[in-house]
This record gives structure tokens, sequence and C-alpha cells, in this order.
């Protein structure tokens, strides 16, 4: 299943939701050859990136836009066979985190528990709550106004457990790929197959959706999940940040 297509639909749909968040708070903008988008009091997307290979002649123009809007970190495609990555960690950047790029091919939708509600995001006092319990997983902040501002544009989500706030999803879709991501579960719920649960949800909206394939991209602690309901690496995605 590893292809080039795919590749691209997974980059193209996690760059795409990070420029339609940024849009509508004129917070994206085309350098080329790269793109960043950096929201004010939000820790996401807050991301500088290439469509192409890293090289050396970048490094000056980097260096000056991340002068001028500090705290932007660089997602690293281990696509290019180049070993590109040792140009920024030459240049003082350093590793903040590593993910894997993974996509499924959607097929039968899966029986749910039904123990958990889903509640898509359209009103203020939503997203303050979704915007309050989305760092306890990520340890990062999305701003309330990010959501507010793109209703129509993203699928925001809250999940309830008994009437109790607990998680968050996102849904994007670009052509027929659907993003899935911030899947997040609150630290005292987890460990109850509640992450699962909102995957399965989140797979079925997507065949809902006449998706062919659904995207995303794991870190450490949901990867195990995400194999075991059949996704398949594709790349790795290294997060620099400059120290």
């Amino acid at each position: 299943m590893k292809n080039i297509n795919l590749i691209k639909d997974n980059i193209d749909n996690l760059t795409t939701l990070w420029k339609t968040v940024a849009t509508p708070l004129l917070s994206y903008h085309k350098n080329d050859p790269f793109e960043f988008s950096q929201i004010k009091n939000s820790g996401w997307p807050n991301r500088l990136w290439f469509r192409e290979d890293i090289t050396e002649e970048n490094i000056p123009q980097i260096l000056e836009t991340i002068e001028k809007k500090p705290g932007l970190v660089i997602p690293y495609w281990d696509i290019f066979e180049s070993n590109s990555n040792e140009i920024l960690e030459k240049n003082r950047f350093e590793i903040r985190n590593q993910l894997v790029a993974m996509a499924l091919k959607l097929d039968e939708k899966f029986q749910l528990e039904n123990k958990l509600t889903f509640k898509r995001v359209l009103k203020e006092d939503d997203a303050k709550t979704w915007s309050d319990i989305y760092p306890l997983s990520f340890n990062y902040v999305i701003s309330k106004e990010t959501l507010i501002s793109n209703y129509q544009n993203v699928k925001f989500y809250l999940v309830h457990f008994e009437e109790k706030s607990i998680g968050t999803l996102t849904l994007f879709q670009t052509e027929n790929i659907m993003g899935i991501h911030g899947v997040g579960v609150i630290p005292e719920m987890r460990k109850k197959g509640f992450a699962e649960e909102i995957m399965k949800y989140a797979i079925n909206e997507a065949i809902d959706a006449d998706c062919e394939y659904a995207q995303l991209q794991a870190s450490a602690l949901g990867k195990n999940i995400y194999s075991r309901l059949g996704f398949e690496d594709l790349f790795s995605i290294t997060n620099y940040f400059l120290s």
C-alpha cells in the first residue's frame, strides 16, 4: 500500500488543514519555497513547511522568518532519501517530537459500543470547553477563536461519556481523503478503550462521507491502536524547533 499518492495525500491533508484554519485569522503566509501558519494565542498550527526537500540555501530565509515569528515548528517529511534533516540539525534545530504518517483503506464500518456521544462544535461555549480540555491530552493549546473561525471548514467534536466532556476529535476532508486529527482523551479517562471507540466513530464518518482512505499522523501513544484498526505506516515526520 505504501505508494507516492498516499504519501502526497497525507501531507496535503495535513498542510491544507494548517492553511485552512489559519486563513480566516489572517495567519497563513506563503513565502516560497515554504508556507507557514501561526495563530496568535494558540499553540497550533504554528508550522513552517516545505513541499520540496530542504536545502542549505533555504536556511537564511527560514531563520529570518522564525526570528520574526518565534515558535514555528518545521515538520520534516522523511520521504526524500537525502538526509537533508542534517541541514536543520547543524543549524541549531532540535527534535521536538516524531510522528508516523499512516493510512487506512476504508471498507466496512465498525460496530460502536455507544458508550460515547459525539457533539460537533458549532457554538462558543462548546468551543471553549473543547479548547480547555484539548491541552490535557496534547500539552498545547488550540485557541477557542481557531474553532469559532472554522466551524464550517473543519469538523471539531467534543466527546462525552455520561454527559462529561472527556475527549476531542477533529475531522478534515480533502477530496476522497479523511484526515483524522486531535484524537485525545483526558488522562483520568484513559485505558478504558475510549480512544479506540473515537477512532471507530471517525472511520465510520469517513465512510459515510464517501472517502476512500482515512489518514493520520500517529504519536507513539496512539500508534498501537491505529495499527490494530488496520492503518499502515507511510513515512515518518520529525518536528524540529530552533533551540
